[in-house]
Order: structure tokens, then C-alpha cells, then sequence
């Protein structure tokens, strides 16, 4: 297996230490791993293998063959999900509705296999139970840490989410997974000239594998993302490299929690950023290097803390007549 996707392997599937082998679930790791990651890491090698994993016919009743028919379906049903399961209650639910039709011992040996809520605890879990996201949020994901490079302006960026979060480990193509494999392979061979052309298919198909500390190598998924709610001045604009600045300060070598309600025109993600328990967007209002957009986003928070920047005078209110970076874009489009 190649380094990257060893890396995937170990992070949510490494067995733990001599001194911890009586925490040991029925993956060989700590109880706190075996669940949600497990079963993303297991639908990711069947698709390659084609491998029901060992010790799973302790406990359920069916032959083999009915089991990888059951991979087959979970894997096509995680695809299908808007968003995947990321909760044990959520996994827990895919795995039931999609193998309702099978033998309840089934179902029931296989929650058990992965430590997820049985039928019973997860009917009582859904009563009265709150809404996970804000209304309108579709699926939020943790990106790896921002590279300054990223930032391309004041309300825009790519970040990259590692396919070890159990939302993108069963999502990523095939080809994907045999180019990582095969580039970690040319790469320990040192034929450079194929790995290089190997990882190029990667990133033409959303992906990038990372190098962080240790020479640790990272496959991730690619998102571009609007901020949600503002419009900051372009780079050509006044005031725009200094909120890209501003933005690039706020974000750059850290893990970003980001709300996605939907895609732009451009196929970006527009959604709402968190760093370090800090929304973005109100950073970027209370500075003064965005407007509000009223057009997109009628949240009154966003109006009071533009209303508040502007009063302080502070940012691009400092011009006692600053564009509007919308009129700006409209003049461009129109020759002006």
C-alpha cells in the first residue's frame, strides 16, 4: 500500500499500543476509533479488494458473498447521501435503511461490528433530538490547515479536506485511489518523472496529496469557498489587497470549520467560515474590509457589524465614498 494511503489506513484503522490492547475493538483499535471511521475505511478497501473485512462473521449470520453484496449497497447509499454520514446515529441510519430488507440479525450484527447505535437506542436518540447545523446549512466539513498562497481575495479561498474524515474516505473516485497508490509506488522507486505525471491526474480530478510534518503525506479533496454574506473589495480595488491581508491573517495555518449552504454560479461553495471559534465573517465586517451583501444574505448580525465598522471609520470605511465592489464588477463587465 502506498504511503498515502497508508496514511488514510492508520489514522482511522492503526492498532494501538501493547499497553492499551485491552481497549481494543473488533478493528483491532481503541473503542473511540471503531464506528463511523471504520466503516468509511472498510467500504474504501471492499471498493479495491473486494474484501469483506475479518472477524466480521462472528457477528452476523449470512455467508460472505451475501456480506460484500451489502458493502456493495452501503457503498453506493454513502455516495447517494446529502451529506455522508458523520455521526455514529447518522452511519447508524444509512446502514438500517439500506439494509432493511435483509435479516434483522443482520443489521443488528453489523451495527455491533462497528460499535453504532442499534435500532432500539437510535429510535430514542431521534426523539426531540435538536438540529445538528443552522437552517439552510447543507453539510459542514474541517478543512487541513489554510496555505496563505490560498487566499485569493477577501471572500474567497481553497482549502483542502483530508479524505481520512469519514465524509470524503468512501467519496473518493477509483482513479483516485489507484493513482495515489501508484504515484507512493513510483515515488519509492524514485521515478520521479511518473509520480509527478500521476499526481497531475490527482489534482485534475479535485484531489492533492500534502506533504506535512514528518514527510507525512496527505490525500485531500480540493473546495473553493465563498464567504457567505460578504462582498470584500477586489484586488484591483482599493482596499483590496489589504483584505485579502486581512483575510490571509486570519486563516493562514489554520483548520477552518466551514457551514456550506450551497454553490455560486463559479461551482464554489458559499458557506460560513469558523476559526479558532471565531466566525470570519464578522472579523472581516468589524475590520472594515467588507461590505455587507444584502443582495445574497439578509442577516441582521452582518448589518450591525458593518453599521458598526462604518461608524468607527475603520478599513475601506476610512474613504468618505468607498465602490461597492458589485457596481465595480458591473462596470468592468460593461467596458467601463
Amino acid at each position: 500500500m502506498g504511503n498515502a494511503l497508508r496514511f488514510l489506513y492508520e489514522q482511522c484503522c492503526k492498532p494501538t499500543t501493547a499497553g492499551d490492547s485491552e481497549l481494543l475493538g473488533h478493528h483491532g483499535v481503541s473503542s473511540a476509533k471503531v464506528g463511523v471511521s471504520a466503516l468509511a475505511q472498510d467500504l474504501f478497501h471492499f471498493e479495491i479488494t473486494s474484501q469483506v473485512p475479518e472477524g466480521l462473521g462472528k457477528h452476523v449470520v449470512s455467508s460472505k458473498k451475501a456480506q460484500a453484496n451489502w458493502y456493495r449497497k452501503l457503498i453506493e447509499a454513502w455516495r447517494e447521501a446529502k451529506p455522508p454520514p458523520k455521526t455514529p446515529e447518522e452511519a447508524a441510519t444509512l446502514i438500517i435503511g439500506t439494509l432493511k430488507r435483509h435479516h434483522k440479525a443482520d443489521v443488528k450484527g453489523l451495527l455491533t461490528f462497528y460499535g453504532l447505535p442499534l435500532p432500539h437506542t437510535l429510535a430514542k436518540l431521534k426523539v426531540g433530538a435538536p438540529a445538528s447545523l443552522p437552517v439552510g446549512v447543507k453539510y459542514e466539513f474541517e478543512t487541513l490547515p489554510v496555505d496563505a498562497k490560498a487566499v485569493a481575495d477577501g471572500d474567497t479561498m481553497t482549502v483542502y479536506v483530508s479524505t481520512i474524515d469519514p465524509q470524503e474516505s468512501s467519496c473518493i473516485p477509483s482513479e483516485v485511489q489507484m493513482a495515489a497508490v501508484q504515484r507512493s509506488e513510483a515515488r519509492a522507486e524514485k521515478n520521479y518523472a511518473k509520480a509527478d505525471a500521476l499526481h497531475k491526474r490527482i489534482v485534475d480530478s479535485g484531489y492533492r496529496v500534502l506533504n506535512f510534518q514528518n514527510n507525512e503525506e496527505i490525500l485531500a479533496r480540493k473546495y473553493r469557498i465563498r464567504l457567505k454574506g460578504i462582498d470584500a473589495p477586489e484586488s484591483a480595488m482599493p482596499y483590496g489587497k489589504e483584505a485579502k491581508e486581512e483575510l490571509t491573517k486570519i486563516v493562514q495555518g489554520k483548520s477552518l470549520r466551514v457551514l456550506v449552504y450551497g454553490e455560486d454560479r463559479y461551482g464554489r461553495c458559499v458557506g460560513d467560515l469558523h476559526c479558532n471559534g471565531k466566525f470570519v465573517q464578522e472579523l472581516m465586517l468589524k475590520k472594515g474590509f467588507a461590505w455587507h451583501y444584502t443582495a445574497y444574505d439578509q442577516r441582521s448580525e452582518l448589518a450591525k457589524w458593518e453599521k458598526e465598522a462604518r461608524a468607527k471609520r475603520v478599513g475601506l470605511w476610512a474613504s468618505s465614498n468607498p465602490e461597492k465592489p458589485w457596481e465595480w464588477r458591473k462596470d468592468k463587465r460593461g467596458g467601463r
